[in-house]
């Protein structure tokens, strides 16, 4: 071959492989996968778990879309972790609840500083419910003679950690603001949920805060997994209820939207009467400024697994597209998600409960 033609072939050559090269680059870039980082709890809460479950069935059908989900110290340091981190605000959700996401501005103040030391004032707003949740919000005891919550002040109690909304924030607010029970006139112990059960068998302590979750036909009710334990033990269990008019209190001085449930009698183990909880609103929230297209496909794959998650899951058993939208509203709510119930065909559900009133709407 001559010079001149080999140097067009070898040229022309050139040119191929790098069209092949660009074009395998553009391929490779188009297939980036998309991952959806989500903030939960600690590892045996369930939800770790779960979404680990749901993130193999999801990327089974979709190889581009990922969800990570991540284990934490609980919803106390996600809200915090939110606040703080800009670099998660496009593509992280977090496991929260209605009134963690209302006090987290109010952080630096007397009592919320111990648990929220700066305000967090970052717009969040809702992709969907996962449960109603009463942990924190009634009590266990191994004395019969214990029967309210007033007749705790001056015992000791177990708590869950300070980093847990419900087990140990919770459980802390309803006895000062409900009950004058502080831990200057009671000594309170923030042990966690496994650790406290043991207090109790071994009588460390005398009444712990239990927990468990349903949804909102309140026909399917999930016992934690503390409360299993405690069980296992043989001792016979007492039960000590939330006063609803503490409830309608704590609503009325922090504009929360806690709700007064019955346990049904049968429910928990050994219980012969009905129990009334307080409960809250589990949620996965987001940023305002997440993805809306990421928040579309979370709640399109959600909404795809769910009842299937319901069969290989327990804490999915109280699934459905009704809990997914109670409580949100055109407001709270984040567009990508709200683009996808409209699709779906249950945005129309919302209409059946209280919504969830956010401290930046008001």
């Amino acid at each position: 071959m001559a010079p001149t033609k080999r140097r067009k072939a070898v040229g022309l050559i050139a040119c191929l492989v790098l069209g092949l090269f660009v074009l395998g680059v553009g391929q490779a870039q188009a297939k980036k996968p998309e991952v959806i980082t989500m903030l939960l709890c600690p590892l045996g809460c369930g939800t770790v778990e779960g979404n680990t479950i749901l993130g193999s069935m999801v990327n089974k059908s979709d190889p581009n879309l990922i969800l990570r989900a991540q284990e934490t110290p609980g919803y106390m340091f996600n809200i915090r972790e939110m606040g703080k981190s800009k670099h998660r605000w496009k593509n992280t959700v977090f496991g929260t609840e209605d009134d963690i996401l209302n006090y987290a501005p109010l952080g630096g103040q007397p009592f919320f500083k111990e648990f929220l030391p700066q305000p967090i004032k970052e717009k969040f707003m809702l992709v969907y419910s996962d449960a109603w949740w009463t942990q924190g919000h009634w009590w266990v005891t191994l004395d019969p003679s214990l029967k309210k919550i007033s007749d705790l002040k001056g015992k000791k109690l177990g708590i869950g950690l300070r980093s847990q909304s419900d087990w140990g924030f919770n459980a802390r607010l309803d006895l000062e603001f409900g009950y004058g029970i502080t831990m200057k006139n009671t000594k309170i112990y923030h042990l966690g949920p496994a650790k406290m059960v043991e207090e109790l068998i071994d009588g460390k302590v005398d009444a712990i805060t239990m927990g468990a979750g349903t949804e909102p036909f309140l026909k399917q009710w999930l016992v934690a997994g503390p409360m299993r334990n405690l069980e296992a033990s043989g001792r016979k269990i007492y039960y000590i209820g939330l006063d609803p008019e503490v409830v309608e209190k704590l609503n009325q001085k922090f504009g929360t939207s806690y709700m007064a449930l019955t346990i049904p009698p049968g429910t928990l183990p050994g219980q012969t009467k009905p129990l009334i909880a307080g409960a809250d609103r589990g949620y996965y929230a987001a940023h305002h400024t997440f993805s809306e297209e990421l928040a579309y496909k979370l709640v399109k794959a959600v909404v795809q697994y769910g009842k299937k998650m319901g069969e290989v899951h327990a804490l999915w058993k109280i699934w459905s597209p009704e809990l997914m939208v109670s409580g949100l509203t055109d407001t709270n709510a984040h567009p990508g998600a709200i683009k996808a119930y409209k699709e779906l065909g249950i945005w129309k559900f919302r209409k059946q409960y209280k919504p969830v009133k956010l401290w930046w709407e008001k």
